[in-house]
């Protein structure tokens, strides 16, 4: 499938989000985030959408979360992610179609998407002059994170890997090295830019040249002891 054909089948898919968020009364407003709402979308690209009901209608319809999705189509895949403070289903379907809908209230919704957005739907005109602020990590929690990073490093150096590899135990130290890297990718984030949250290989290539991680390469090598203790 050629990326033509993926954008056309995810704009029928919008569409179809369109319709049912306009019939359904507990909706108020629906965007798009993600590369459609900065007009970066590739062959790879899955959908973000937003979607924000009325603060009384908002349990209810979390609640039937599964019979929404199940009007744009049969999912093949369905959960719900809740880590971050608000609520977010993944659904994607036998088609391909990957999407993530975060859901907000009224009263409430700045927080479930930060950036740009397209506005899809706004019924009560909630959505005129909103803004989705990046979240701002504090200075002092930038500085334990690094702080946590370095000491934490050493130990880990001695306990997670060193350890298990002089015990023979080669799959414990493989991971050990593999946390060891992440930590490594983590303090070029924060180097690049203290003020952002230091998110290990989410999106790194967006947070750091490439180039940044090149010494990082030779960590990623075979499970051999002689290879490991290389690295």
């Amino acid at each position: 499938m050629d990326a033509q054909e993926i954008q056309h089948n995810h704009q029928i898919l919008i569409n179809r989000f369109v319709a049912v968020c306009q019939a359904d009364e507990r909706v108020v407003a629906a965007f798009l985030g993600g590369s459609y709402a900065r007009d970066a979308t590739d062959a790879y690209s899955d959908i973000d959408f937003g979607l924000i009901t009325t603060d009384e209608a908002y349990d209810d319809f979390f609640a039937g979360r599964e019979a929404f999705v199940r009007l744009l189509g049969e999912p093949a895949f369905l959960e719900v992610f809740n880590d971050y403070g608000f609520d977010i289903v993944f659904f994607t379907f036998p088609d391909g179609a990957e999407c993530e809908l975060v859901l907000g209230r009224a009263s409430t919704f700045n927080h479930i998407h930060v950036g740009p957005y397209k506005v899809l739907l706004d019924k009560k005109r909630i959505l005129e002059g909103a803004v989705f602020p990046w979240p701002a990590v504090a200075q002092d929690e930038q500085v334990e994170t690094l702080r946590s990073l370095l000491y934490w490093f050493w130990h880990n150096l001695c306990h997670h890997f060193i350890t298990p590899l002089a015990r023979g135990q080669m799959w414990s130290a493989y991971g050990g090295l593999a946390d060891l890297r992440l930590s490594c990718v983590n303090l070029a984030r924060l180097r690049e830019n203290f003020q952002a949250a230091a998110e290990g290989y989410e999106k790194v290539e967006k947070a750091l040249a490439v180039e940044q991680l090149a010494p990082l390469e030779a960590t990623c090598c075979p499970l051999e002891r002689s290879a490991m203790l290389q690295a």
